[in-house]
């Protein structure tokens, strides 16, 4: 046994987490794609099969009054407002990542008011992100200005009236800097938009203690609430009266049982819904949050920087030097949870890794991308892993 699965086991033997493994359907494998799909949590299909026969099956159009159907996007809201650092009452759940961003930037440029036309976009941004920040704009009369998180500074301006950020970079794992940043686009005296995407659950965010104004995030990764399960759309408490959606719906309506022909928006986070709520995937996603009962983010935080650095220490013992090259920020106030490795041949290299039981993925043109989602990856996990992928590069 070598020194570093020796410290593997102290590790897992010490890790508070550990116990959580048990509350998700893992097999052998070493799952490490945790940020692109979370685990199945244990409790979810007892909980759809309940939805499905009892409150769909037998209770019919009564669950939405004795189920609780139609208060669940902000009821889910408010279980994931803490992992956010959110006050209840300002997340509401509902609708994919890609139409929350558009009502969070179109939302923005309207609060930033008149005389401001330009929105700034992350260069380094998921693709959707720019797709729709190039949409809104076109509806709102804007230009989009897109630059590298570190350039956003000297970028703002008194023509800018909203600014979208990703918080941690899909590709590298770069953690930016969300509460300067913020701050810089305050300052410029226009609205900021962050995409929590690879961030909600899986470190802490601050969303009220640094005056974040929009922000979105999807539940399918680090919350581990299903594939396609519904997105969540933030926007601050004293916004919300001007929040003013592009997506007005009948759930939005103040009064949405009035089939009025004007529209009349809700007070408070309801004003980010649209249409009916997807139910069953958001009562799946509600039933895997409960996984996070008498977790901390901060705790969180700590096991998932814990198990990067093992990892990179690992990958430098075992695989051959100049293989792969580290592309994730060394100092853990710039790195988020997951770690990206160069390799010249990375989706053979995946390929095989998966093969042989580990499964991160593959980002073109040459990165193997390993996400750490603590609440089920242990420390044997990150050692096996670099262990297999000598053998594969080897």
């Amino acid at each position: 046994m070598s020194e570093l699965t020796m410290r593997a086991e102290e590790l897992d033997a010490a890790d508070e987490l550990a116990k959580l493994r048990s509350q998700f359907v893992l097999d052998d494998v070493v799952y490490l794609d945790g940020n692109s799909l979370g685990a199945l949590p244990t409790a979810v299909p007892g909980r759809v099969e309940d939805v499905v026969r009892r409150q769909w099956g037998e209770l019919r159009i009564r669950s939405w009054d004795e189920s609780g159907w139609w208060t669940a996007p902000e009821r889910i809201g408010d279980r994931i407002a803490p992992l956010v650092g959110a006050a209840a009452g300002q997340i509401v759940v509902g609708d994919s990542t890609s139409v929350n961003v558009f009502k969070a930037v179109v939302g923005a440029v309207r609060l930033a008011g008149d005389g401001r036309d330009e929105i700034v976009v992350d260069a380094t941004t998921f693709p959707t992100d720019g797709y729709i920040a190039e949409s809104a704009a076109r509806m709102t009369g804007c230009t989009v200005r897109a630059v590298a998180p570190g350039d956003v500074r000297p970028a703002l301006g008194p023509r800018t009236a909203a600014v979208l950020l990703n918080h941690v970079d899909y590709r590298t794992g770069r953690l930016h800097d969300l509460p300067s940043l913020t701050a810089a686009v305050h300052e410029a005296g226009a609205v900021a938009v962050w995409d929590l995407c690879h961030s909600a659950g899986a470190l802490p965010v601050g969303l009220d203690e640094h005056g974040v104004d929009l922000a979105v995030g999807c539940t399918y990764k680090y919350l581990n609430g299903g594939p396609g399960s519904p997105a969540f759309l933030y926007v601050r408490q004293d916004l919300q009266d001007r929040f003013d959606s592009p997506l007005p719906g009948w759930n939005s309506h103040a009064d949405p049982f009035g089939m009025r022909p004007s529209y009349e928006p809700a007070r408070g986070a309801p004003r980010g819904r649209v249409g009916t709520p997807d139910i069953l995937s958001m009562l799946a996603l509600e039933a895997a949050l409960e996984v996070w009962e008498g977790v901390s983010i901060e705790t969180v935080r700590t096991k998932s920087l814990a198990l990067t650095d093992f990892f990179l220490e690992c990958v430098a013992a075992y695989v051959p030097e100049g293989r792969v090259e580290s592309v994730t920020p060394t100092p853990h106030a710039d790195r988020g949870s997951q770690v990206a490795l160069r390799c010249d041949d990375a989706r053979e290299v995946m390929r095989r890794l998966i093969a042989q039981g580990v499964v991160g993925d593959f980002r073109e043109p040459d990165i193997l991308r390993f996400g750490f989602t603590p609440l089920y990856v242990g420390f044997g996990d990150v050692e096996r892993a670099a262990r297999v992928l000598a053998g594969v590069v080897g």
